[in-house]
């Protein structure tokens, strides 16, 4: 089985109010529950905002810290969900339900290196 990344990106900006963000957890918890109950599931989580970060380059014998994001965007990592699939055709269809529960967010479905 090959294990994929399946990567949620969301806009920067306010986030959602009670109601909405509780409809959506709700159903990341039934997609959570099914890769689980399908033994797909490895790992998954949510990110703080990216104002959060700390990003850290090496060079010349010192590592340079500096706050926020590596790079400034109008989306950015959100949450992301690690699974084992047979193939890209089944890790595609889990990567469709995440972002059916997650919509209008999109979702990005890459392959781990072997």
């Amino acid at each position: 089985m090959k294990q994929y990344l399946l990567s949620v990106y969301q806009p920067d900006g306010p986030t959602p109010p009670p109601e909405v963000l509780a409809g959506i957890a709700r159903k990341l918890d039934a997609v959570n529950a099914d890769l689980q109950a399908a033994g797909a599931w490895v790992f998954a989580g949510g990110l703080h905002p990216p104002s959060s970060a700390t990003v850290l380059r090496a060079g010349d014998g010192d590592t340079l810290v500096t706050d926020g994001p590596y790079t400034e965007g109008k989306e950015h990592l959100g949450g992301f969900t690690i699974i084992t699939a047979p193939d890209l055709d089944a890790a595609l269809v889990w990567g469709g339900r995440l972002a059916d529960a997650v919509a209008p967010l999109p979702v990005e479905v890459r392959p781990f290196r072997e």
